[in-house]
């Protein structure tokens, strides 16, 4: 018998908005599967002094969160060039094909774009706070407040925020 081991690849965007927003912890606690980044993103998301910092490494340092590491080859610098993303992206979208992920994790444009391309299930920080809400894991004003902070440190259009803000309104 075989089994399916379900598994979401985080780019480090959405690691630091869900961080900043307090719902990377729900996250985990709620999603059964494995939670991988690239060597690569842990670098980018453990750096000294920023606020999401303490909480992220606690994660990896619990297991919560996996940190694989992948070859730097030519695909990595390939998909930097073709996509105009960092190398963190670049790992996580190679890792996403390399593991079979389920879905990569990032709010990086350039990293969606390529996601599509490559034929990749993507998910948003706004995805999994609008998911948190349908489950009721968390109340509508919690979910309209944290959608207003992922407004102002995230890189979202007018469009993106009026969307999830309906979805949340219309339960």
């Amino acid at each position: 018998m075989s089994y399916i081991i379900i598994m979401i690849v985080f780019d480090s965007s959405t690691l630091i908005l869900l961080a900043k927003i307090e719902m990377l912890e729900l996250f985990i606690s709620n999603y059964k599967g494995r939670l991988l980044i690239p060597e690569m993103v842990r670098a980018e998301v453990c750096i000294k002094g920023k606020e999401e910092t303490p909480l992220i490494t606690r994660l990896i340092t619990e297991n919560k969160i996996e940190v694989i590491k992948i070859g730097h080859g030519g695909a990595i610098k390939k998909l930097m060039e073709d996509f105009n993303i960092e190398a963190g992206e670049a790992e996580a979208l190679l890792l996403s094909v390399q593991e079979g992920a389920a879905a990569i994790a990032t709010d990086d444009r350039n990293a969606i774009r390529a996601s599509k391309f490559l034929k990749l299930e993507f998910i948003t920080a706004i995805t999994v706070l609008i998911r948190a809400f349908e489950k009721g894991l968390i109340d509508m004003s919690a979910a309209v407040i944290k959608l207003q902070k992922l407004q102002s440190v995230g890189r979202y259009s007018k469009a993106i925020i009026d969307d999830a803000m309906r979805q949340i309104k219309e339960g």
